[in-house]
């Protein structure tokens, strides 16, 4: 019997939700994410912006508008004030649709998917807020901000696919990523994804979406395991899976370490 998904309401609903537990990322951001900041960033260089970056001497392509007359009349020179350029980040969202991530191990529990759409829709709502702009990787055209910027995404979202194909589409360079996935494609599989994004170059963040039987594995006596998604991989039996569980939990490690 086939899985349901959420539909576009309520997925945007179930993320906004969650998000309206925390506070802008402009304010609390080494407190809540210590990952991304908020709202507007220096780039360490003369640009658009409201702080002081450098004093340099006056060239004659410069308008006169720029001078520093203050600083000018300290001596000699003719003096430029520099501010630094300050510009919004663009986050590129993917969540991996792989057969397996349309997979619960109890009905009372959202589906990986779903649960990946969730979290990830409401990282972006508190990014989108604080004035940073983002897109759902292989189903936007470009990064979007605001409110209705977050209407669009979560229609992205929800109709997205999450081909592993999207991973190849245009990402700026030194733009940042989130990855959300079971990550169980082999290791090779994901070295050579992580790969090639490494080579734009982007940062990001992998976000490992698991459900509580993956990582627990409470299933005791005769077991047939099935993984749904990888290729014609066949079925095997575990004779007393309770014996199994030890060791289940010892090889279930990151792939990738920080």
């Amino acid at each position: 019997m086939p899985v349901q998904t959420l539909s576009h309401q309520q997925l945007r609903q179930s993320a906004e939700d969650l998000a309206s537990g925390f506070p802008a990322l402009l304010a609390e951001a080494e407190r809540v994410a210590n990952i991304v900041a908020g709202g507007v960033h220096g780039r360490r260089r003369a640009g658009q912006g409201e702080t002081f970056w450098q004093y340099r001497n006056y060239d004659k392509s410069d308008p006169a508008t720029r001078i520093d007359w203050r600083r000018t009349a300290r001596g000699d020179q003719v003096f430029i004030r520099d501010n630094e350029w300050e510009a919004a980040n663009s986050v590129y969202i993917w969540r991996n649709g792989a057969a397996g991530m349309n997979w619960r191990s109890a009905r009372k529990l959202p589906t990986k998917q779903d649960r990946a759409s969730v979290i990830t829709l409401a990282l972006a709502s508190l990014l989108m807020r604080s004035g940073e702009r983002c897109a759902i990787i292989g189903e936007s055209e470009r990064p979007r901000a605001g409110r209705v910027g977050f209407e669009q995404l979560s229609q992205r979202m929800a109709r997205s696919t999450g081909d592993a194909k999207h991973l190849d589409g245009k990402v700026p360079a030194h733009a940042k990523m989130v990855i959300a996935s079971d990550f169980l494609e082999s290791k090779d599989v994901w070295r050579h994804r992580l790969s090639r994004l490494s080579g734009r170059p982007v940062s990001g963040v992998l976000l490992h979406i698991i459900d509580p039987a993956e990582e627990a594995f409470p299933y005791k006596g005769r077991l047939e395991m099935r993984i749904p998604g990888l290729g014609k991989l066949p079925s095997f039996l575990v004779g007393r899976a309770e014996n199994a569980q030890e060791e289940y939990q010892k090889s279930s490690r990151p792939i990738v370490k920080r």
